[in-house]
């Protein structure tokens, strides 16, 4: 009996067990990156208050600088009621699709910020320059 594949055959690329990285992001409306989070395995809901949490001062108008978003556009990876009462605590409107609802309708046209810039880090940190 033949012994199947070779000396390059590994564990399967899909397996959920494989090292790796998974990134969280938290931009303004313009798409510059506010805070960026990467771990490997972890559930996008946990992420969400730390992205809250690190936002850093935001410069602009006079007077002391807003550390808190008006509101907070996520797809489903990120509902959850305890998570939506934590940002109403903190006075941030959660537009976040509910799991097993329709999805709302433009929150496309505005996840395509945060689309966006994951596209331009990639680019720039991910993969190397050629």
């Amino acid at each position: 009996m033949q012994k199947r594949g070779g000396a390059d055959t590994g564990p399967s690329p899909v397996d959920r067990r494989k090292t790796g990285s998974k990134h969280h992001l938290i931009c303004d409306g313009r798409g510059t990156p506010l805070k960026v989070v990467t771990a490997a395995n972890v559930n996008d809901v946990i992420q969400t208050l730390a992205l809250v949490h690190g936002i850093p001062p935001v410069a602009g108008r006079p007077g002391r600088p807003r550390r808190r978003p008006n509101s907070l556009l996520g797809d489903k990876g990120y509902d959850s009621n305890p998570n939506r009462q934590e940002l109403h605590k903190r006075r941030i409107l959660p537009v976040i699709s509910r799991k097993g609802a329709p999805n709302i309708k433009g929150l496309g046209k505005l996840r395509y910020v945060v689309e966006q810039t994951f596209a331009l880090l990639h680019r720039i940190f991910i993969r190397p320059a050629r």
